[in-house]
C-alpha cells in the first residue's frame, strides 16, 4: 500500500494521503449514516408510500448516497489500488455519472409535482400518481445513464480493445480524455442546467401568480414556494460538482505547487458537502417527515436506555 501510494504522486507526502483517505471516509461516513435515517424514517413509516412527494425525496436520498458511497471509493482507490480493469471502473463512473446527473433532474421532478399540488389540485390525485412516480423515477435513470455510456461507446470506437486493459488511476478524466468527450460533457452539462433552471423557475412563477390570485389560506402556497426556492439552492449546490475543472485552470496556474490540494479541496467542497446539506434542506423543514423521525429515533433510543439499565 505504502508503493503505490508514494509511486502515485511524488508531491505528496504519506502523512498528507492518510489524512485526505481518512476525512473522506468519515465524511461520506456521516452522511450515509445521516442520510440513512430518512432512508430508515421513510421505510418504517407507511403513511409516506402512497405520496408522490416523499418517494422523490427519499429517492433523492438514497441516489446521494450512492453517489458518495461510489465517489469516496473512487478517491480511496485512486490511492491504494492500482493497475484496476478498465471494466471494473467503468461500471463505477458510470454508477458516480449518472447520480451526479440524477440529482438536478430530481429536483425538477420534485417541483413539477409541488406546481400541480398548487395550481392543479383537482388533477393532482389523477397526475401524480404512485406508479408514475417510479416511471418517472426510471426515466431520470435512463437520462443520467445517458452522459456516461456515451463516453463509453466514444471510447470504444477510437480504442475498440480499451475494456480488456488496465487502469492506474480510475478517473473519468484520465479514461476519457478524447476531444468528444470535453465536447460531450459541455454539451450535456448545458442542457442537463438549462432545463433544470427552466422548470424551476417556470415553476415558481406559476406558483407565485397562483397565489396572488388565491384570497382564501396562503399558506399552502406560500410552502410551495419556499420548497421550490429551496429547490434552486439544491440546485446551486449541484451546479458546484461542474465547477472544479474551472478552478483546477484558474487556480493550478496562480498556485501551481498546490494543485494536488485544490483538486481535494475542490472535490469536498463540491460533490461532498453539498450531498450532506441537500437533503437536510428539505427533510428537516417537512414537519411529517421530523415527526416520523424524532419518534423513531426517540425510540429507539429509549430501548436502548431501557436494555442497559435492565443489564
Amino acid at each position: 500500500m505504502n508503493s503505490s501510494i508514494n509511486g502515485l504522486n511524488r508531491q505528496e507526502t504519506y502523512e498528507e494521503i492518510v489524512s485526505k483517505i481518512f476525512v473522506s471516509v468519515l465524511l461520506g461516513c456521516i452522511i450515509l449514516c445521516i442520510n440513512g435515517l430518512f432512508v430508515f424514517t421513510f421505510f418504517k413509516s407507511s403513511v409516506f408510500y402512497n405520496n408522490p412527494r416523499y418517494i422523490l425525496y427519499i429517492h433523492l436520498v438514497i441516489n446521494d448516497m450512492i453517489m458518495v458511497g461510489v465517489s469516496v471509493a473512487l478517491l480511496v482507490m485512486v490511492y491504494t489500488w492500482r493497475n484496476l480493469s478498465i471494466s471494473s471502473c467503468c461500471v463505477l463512473l458510470i454508477i458516480a455519472s449518472a447520480t451526479q446527473k440524477n440529482t438536478p433532474l430530481n429536483l425538477a421532478a420534485m417541483a413539477i409535482e409541488r406546481y400541480i399540488a398548487i395550481c392543479k389540485p383537482l388533477h393532482h390525485s389523477q397526475i401524480c400518481t404512485v406508479h408514475r412516480t417510479f416511471i418517472l423515477i426510471v426515466l431520470i435513470w435512463g437520462v443520467g445513464l445517458i452522459p456516461p455510456l456515451t463516453d463509453l461507446i466514444i471510447s470504444a470506437i477510437f480504442f475498440p480493445l480499451f475494456i480488456f486493459n488496465t487502469v492506474t488511476i480510475c478517473s473519468s478524466s484520465y479514461l476519457y480524455n478524447t476531444v468528444y468527450h470535453d465536447q460531450r460533457k459541455q454539451i450535456t452539462q448545458a442542457m442537463y442546467t438549462s432545463f433544470v433552471w427552466i422548470v424551476l423557475i417556470f415553476t415558481y412563477c406559476k406558483v407565485l401568480i397562483a397565489a396572488r390570485k388565491m384570497s382564501g389560506d396562503k399558506e399552502p402556497t406560500t410552502k410551495a414556494k419556499n420548497t421550490i426556492l429551496l429547490h434552486g439552492v439544491q440546485q446551486l449546490l449541484c451546479m458546484l460538482s461542474f465547477t472544479p475543472p474551472v478552478l483546477d485552470f484558474i487556480f493550478v496556474r496562480i498556485m501551481p505547487t498546490q494543485w494536488t490540494k485544490i483538486s481535494y479541496y475542490a472535490y469536498l467542497i463540491t460533490n461532498i458537502v453539498p450531498r450532506l446539506l441537500s437533503p437536510l434542506i428539505y427533510g428537516i423543514r417537512d414537519q411529517t417527515f421530523v415527526k416520523h423521525l424524532n419518534k423513531n429515533f426517540l425510540f429507539k433510543l429509549f430501548i436502548v436506555k431501557v436494555e442497559s439499565d435492565k443489564n
